[in-house]
């Protein structure tokens, strides 16, 4: 997939996500911002309630499509004989979309009520989604192959020279450039990281990255060179920047990206133990929808 296909398939994700939302907002607004005992008198209350057959078939929408998008990237990501069946990277953002609005149909199937049992379920799907965003945020902070497979820290190391023989040989990058390269990579400050300091550490490197990338842009514009050379020396600078912050947080992220299983997993089998409850209950009373 290349990079203008991947921006469509990503940004269509958005734009259907962002269209479903608005217009679900739009549709049910004066529902939903009614207080729960003056409901019954709204004309859309029998459509809108959750056993209504717009607000039961938003609800049935939405677990399926959690259902599905955790099922489909499981499958892709397990299962050897579907390793050729596009990158994970692809499925990945797939599933985020799935599960980030599935959520939004389930919150607008219950009309904003939930109590009981129904209640552990929800909060469960809002730790779930929050936590999915920090898994993200943590699971791009690993390198890996184009087929989404972690990668050493020698290949790691390789690639890091690499970027740096290109930068000295292709564009005889020296002088006060070097050292700002080199400057992000404090072996020590990644050392004995917490929880919460390795969070600290990532975005203070995220923002110091941008300062170090605008004072490379500085000290190139002092030089007599064309925009289009000094694009690509930005593009590998900023490649350079980004590995070797990268390889001196790896033992940290991968030790993050463990413990993010730990926290992730049993919210989510909490919360499909209950949807399932809950619809078996809920086909037991007779709710079957249109069915």
């Amino acid at each position: 997939m290349n990079k203008k296909l991947h921006l469509l398939y990503v940004g269509s994700f958005f734009l259907v996500g962002i269209v479903s939302t608005i217009l679900l907002a739009v549709y049910g607004y004066n529902y939903y911002v009614t207080p729960i005992e003056e409901r019954f008198f709204q004309a859309g209350h029998n459509a809108l309630k959750p056993s209504g057959p717009y607000g039961h078939g938003i609800g049935i929408l939405g677990s399926l499509m959690m259902i599905f998008g955790v099922a489909i990237y499981m499958v892709r990501k397990r299962m050897r004989r579907f390793f050729s069946f596009g990158y994970l990277k692809n499925w990945l953002e797939f599933h985020i979309f799935l599960c980030s609005l599935g959520p939004v149909f389930v919150l607008y199937h219950t009309a904003f009520k939930f109590g009981g049992i129904v209640a552990v379920s929800f909060w469960s799907m809002v730790a779930v989604v929050l936590s999915g965003v920090a898994g993200r945020f943590i699971y791009v902070q690993i390198p890996r192959s184009i087929q989404g497979q972690e990668i050493g820290i020698k290949e790691l190391n390789e690639m890091s020279d690499d970027l740096m023989s290109r930068l000295k040989s292709e564009f005889s990058i020296n002088g006060n450039i070097l050292p700002k390269l080199d400057s992000i990579v404090i072996k020590d400050r990644y050392k004995n990281l917490t929880l919460w300091r390795s969070f600290s550490v990532m975005i203070k490197d995220f923002f110091y990255l941008q300062t170090v990338i605008s004072q490379i842009k500085k000290e190139l514009r002092k030089s007599d060179i064309s925009p289009q050379r000094e694009k690509e020396i930005l593009k590998l600078a900023k490649s350079k920047l980004i590995m070797s912050r990268r390889i001196g947080m790896l033992r940290t992220t991968q030790k993050l990206f463990r413990y993010w299983h730990i926290i992730h997993l049993p919210f989510a089998i909490t919360m499909f133990v209950i949807m399932f409850i809950h619809i078996v209950v809920t086909i037991m009373f007779g709710y079957k929808w249109i069915f």
